[in-house]
């Protein structure tokens, strides 16, 4: 069975707003949601910028009572499912329909808010008591099992983590359940929420966040900068959303992936290509049908020129007209969640024919040659969409959408 697979719903919350609706608005225009650090000032810190959900209360969310057993990175998985699974119409408690759906949720570095409170508490105070709940807050699964939890969802169900490449990893494994039959529906997407003292501190010491703002593809760049948030989709298979009369935003049309089997940390555009290759096999479509990329681009000066060369060795003549943005420059790099906030990117450029820009571009780099759609907006017919996800350790996820059927 090779079933077609169409996505009904979408969710969100990040620094652009808490849903889909602003986040796609804020990618669109362009809105920086970069901004002063808020939380550290009594640290000592080099980089003093961040993209963080701000006014956000977890009580607005959630039942007190349910909140010690939630980190922030599985709340905002909770927030962002429950947004596409309600536009999706969909019920799962107590239907014949949970056993048959999916839930595949990624995150980079999992419940990081829940692991600082405990190193504090062990090593700066001294209380060798931790909370009892800090192991089901800390664990990676623990966004896809509260997500199962909240909606009912008894299907196959599953953590995914492969840094960067978290959320398109996990579109690829939902993909991959809806088409073989095992499933109808799947519940899948990435969050993170890393920005904590720890986090904070691991990432200065690499030397690769911005202390201005971020600049993909632009000469002027100096690294990314850290943000957050949660984006969730609801695949469907095509024929399961049709039966039912279901409202269908684009089809999901399939994923490539691929490993550098090369350095730690420095990319690789071989392995780049190779993925996004993949991605336009498995979705039957030629770089001449792609008409918008959502690249990777963390602007940082080696991920930036290497994708570009990743573009041309794919993409061949198409590369040198196809529009290509990077939507961090306005969300910040939510790591695990990264590729689930950008398909939102995807979805909307395919639904209104309008092409996000870069935002905060200046100069052109040399190094990166293509047509990167600086600081405005572009209005445009859009057939089909790539969206990047390149991650350090050399693991790389690409997903192609096309228009709805």
């Amino acid at each position: 069975m090779d079933r077609r697979v169409v996505i009904t719903g979408a969710g969100a919350i990040c620094a652009l707003g808490h849903d889909a609706r602003q986040l796609w608005a804020g990618m669109r225009e362009g809105t920086s949601a970069i901004g002063p650090l808020v939380g550290f000032d009594d640290h000592d810190m080099r980089v003093r910028i961040a993209a963080q959900v701000r006014d956000y209360d977890p009580a607005q969310y959630f039942d007190p009572k349910k909140l010690p057993l939630l980190d922030r990175v599985s709340q905002f998985a909770v927030i962002a499912a429950r947004e596409a699974v309600a536009q999706a119409g969909l019920s799962f408690r107590d239907t014949p329909l949970a056993d048959r759906c999916a839930c595949v949720i990624g995150t980079g570095v999992g419940g990081e808010v829940a692991h600082d409170d405990a190193s504090k508490r062990l090593y700066q105070e001294g209380n060798p008591r931790l909370h009892p709940l800090t192991v089901v807050r800390i664990m990676p699964s623990a966004p896809t099992s509260q997500v199962s939890i909240e909606l009912g969802i008894t299907g196959p169900s599953f953590g995914v983590t492969s840094a960067c490449a978290t959320s398109n990893h996990a579109f690829a494994q939902a993909l991959a359940l809806v088409r073989s039959g095992m499933a109808d529906v799947a519940v899948a997407g990435g969050t993170e929420a890393c920005i904590t003292l720890g986090t904070l501190r691991a990432w200065e010491a690499m030397r690769v966040l911005a202390i201005d703002t971020c600049r993909p593809f632009s000469r002027q760049r100096t690294g990314l900068v850290l943000g957050e948030g949660a984006g969730m989709l609801v695949l469907e298979a095509f024929d399961h959303a049709r039966a039912r009369g279901a409202d269908i935003l684009a089809e999901f049309a399939g994923a490539g992936m691929s490993a550098d089997a090369g350095d730690i940390v420095m990319p690789s555009a071989a392995g780049a290509a190779r993925a996004i290759s993949a991605a336009l096999r498995d979705a039957r479509l030629n770089p001449e049908d792609i008409d918008y990329i959502n690249a990777h681009g963390t602007a940082t000066p080696a991920n930036d020129p290497t994708e570009t060369r990743a573009l041309h060795t794919a993409l061949g003549e198409r590369a040198k007209t196809v529009a290509i943005s990077s939507t961090k420059s306005v969300h910040g790099h939510a790591l695990g969640a990264a590729g689930a906030l950008e398909v939102i990117a995807a979805l909307g450029a395919l639904r209104e024919g309008v092409i996000p820009p870069t935002a905060n571009f200046l100069d052109p780099d040399p190094e990166c040659d293509l047509d990167y759609v600086p600081n405005t907006a572009r209005e445009a017919p859009v057939r089909a969409v790539l969206s990047n996800a390149f991650a350090f350790g050399g693991l790389n996820a690409v997903v192609a959408l096309k228009r709805a059927p």
